[in-house]
C-alpha cells in the first residue's frame, strides 16, 4: 500500500506548516497491523519524504519526523507492512487525543497559578520598598 498518494500530498499542502499550532489537524494515520505503532501524520515535506507527526506505541509517544521510505521498508509477520488507515477521517490532535487536552489544560492552570504567585510576590516587595 502506498502510504502518502498522489491526493494526500496535495492535502498536505493545503494544510501547511502546523509547526505553531497546539492542535494540529491529523491528516493521515499510518499504523503496524503486527504491532502496536501509530503514526498521526501532521506534515509531510515531499521533496525528503519525511513526515512529521504524534507516534504512539513505541518505547515512548512523542511527536516527531520520520521517513516514509523506512515506514514502507518495514516487513512485518506474514507479509504485512506497515498501513494507511483508509477510513481515518482527518481530525485536530485534541480530539484524538482528549486525555492529552486536559493534562494541557491543567499544565496551563499549573501555569497560570505560578506566574500569579510571582506577580502576588513582585507586588508586595514592590508595597514593602514603597513604605519605606
Amino acid at each position: 500500500m502506498k502510504l502518502i498518494t498522489e491526493e494526500l500530498k496535495e492535502r498536505f499542502k493545503e494544510v501547511g506548516d502546523q509547526s505553531n499550532s497546539k492542535n494540529p489537524l491529523i491528516v493521515v494515520k499510518l499504523f503496524d497491523p503486527a504491532g502496536s505503532a501509530t503514526w498521526y501524520v501532521t506534515e509531510y515535506d515531499a521533496e525528503r519524504r519525511v513526515a512529521f507527526g504524534f507516534v504512539t506505541g513505541l518505547y515512548m509517544d512523542e511527536w516527531g519526523s520520520f521517513s516514509i521510505d523506512e515506514l514502507q521498508a518495514i516487513e512485518r509477520p506474514y507479509g504485512l507492512t506497515i498501513e494507511r488507515d483508509i477510513y481515518f477521517e482527518e481530525q485536530r490532535y485534541f480530539d484524538v487525543f482528549k486525555d492529552q487536552k486536559r493534562i494541557a489544560e491543567l499544565a496551563k492552570i499549573e501555569k497560570d497559578k505560578s506566574q500569579q504567585k510571582e506577580v502576588n510576590k513582585n507586588q508586595e516587595q514592590i508595597d514593602a520598598l514603597e513604605q519605606e
